[in-house]
């Protein structure tokens, strides 16, 4: 069977894929993919130096039980790459052995750093990377909005809420539901419905930070972790947001489309949740006060 006209350049004689494995042979970037842990399924690329531990400044944070502010680090120059444990009070293994100086790893090893985290060190090419963000994205991201989803979201209050725990820091959790959007479906149809539900998402995502978490939570309702901030600038952002909504407007084909959306606020220390199902909890029923009370509003 002849290469389709399309993907074939003639100038250099190769196809697209041709051309992109032989680009890909020559850059061979040193990753670590994270096989157990709060962050399991990810990829980080190490570059020159990667650190990891607890620490916020550590270049892959890592926030289980067992692992060091600054833990360990990999530093790697061309086609080559070595492990040391930074002090750590658990130590660093690589394939079950505790290092006490410097290793140089290779590919497949597997790297433990603190009780639960494993992480696999590998050399990956452009086409390994694309198929790992690939496989990734339709792991933990929702295939509609694009937004991460509960699996994912929950991965990291779980996370978040250990480090807020650990710090003493604040960490907020907001629940949105859109209002009346069974009506939307029932009068103008599930493409409509749709409409609406990635425009919400394109809102939520534009008024956030960076290091804010924003998540399908199932259905109409969304959530959104905000690190590092208090109840009170939290119910300020949900009410930002709920204003935001009101005011714009889904397009649709059947004509722009308005919804209102309820938010139930909860956050740590206000709220004093042991565990991220309990953060939910208490977000979840100050989403139904603001819902029973005539909705299109924030309560805490």
């Amino acid at each position: 069977m002849g290469v389709p006209e399309d993907e074939w350049d003639d100038e250099t004689g190769t196809t697209d894929l041709e051309a992109l494995r032989r680009q890909s042979t020559k850059e061979r970037r040193a990753c670590v993919t994270i096989l157990t842990g709060t962050a399991a399924g990810q990829l980080f690329k190490c570059g020159k130096s990667l650190t990891m531990g607890r620490s916020p400044q550590a270049e892959l944070r890592l926030d289980d039980d067992g692992i060091s502010r600054n833990h360990a680090r990999i530093r790697s120059e061309t086609g080559r790459s070595w492990v040391q444990d930074l002090d750590s009070r658990n130590g660093t293994f690589v394939n079950g052995e505790r290092i006490t100086s410097d290793v140089e790893l290779k590919d497949g090893d597997k790297i433990q750093v603190g009780r639960g985290t494993v992480l696999r060190f590998g050399f990956q090419d452009a086409l390994d990377e694309s198929f790992h963000e690939n496989l990734l994205s339709s792991a933990l991201r929702d295939g509609l909005t694009k937004l991460f989803n509960k699996r994912y979201l929950m991965d990291r209050l779980d996370s978040e809420l250990k480090f807020a725990q650990r710090h003493e820091t604040s960490l907020s959790l907001l629940l949105l539901d859109i209002d009346h959007f069974k009506k939307v479906n029932d009068t103008r149809g599930h493409l409509a419905g749709d409409a609406v539900l990635v425009h919400l998402a394109q809102i939520l995502t534009k008024a956030v930070r960076n290091e804010d978490v924003v998540a399908r939570f199932g259905g109409e309702e969304f959530a959104i972790i905000l690190r590092a901030i208090g109840i009170e600038p939290a119910v300020q952002m949900a009410e930002r947001l709920r204003k935001l909504v009101e005011a714009a407007a889904a397009p649709s084909t059947g004509g722009e489309l308005k919804a209102t959306i309820s938010i139930g606020v909860a956050g740590f220390p206000s709220t004093q949740a042991q565990t991220p199902d309990q953060l939910v909890e208490a977000a979840d029923q100050a989403l139904y006060r603001a819902k029973r009370e005539g909705r299109n509003r924030v309560r805490r």
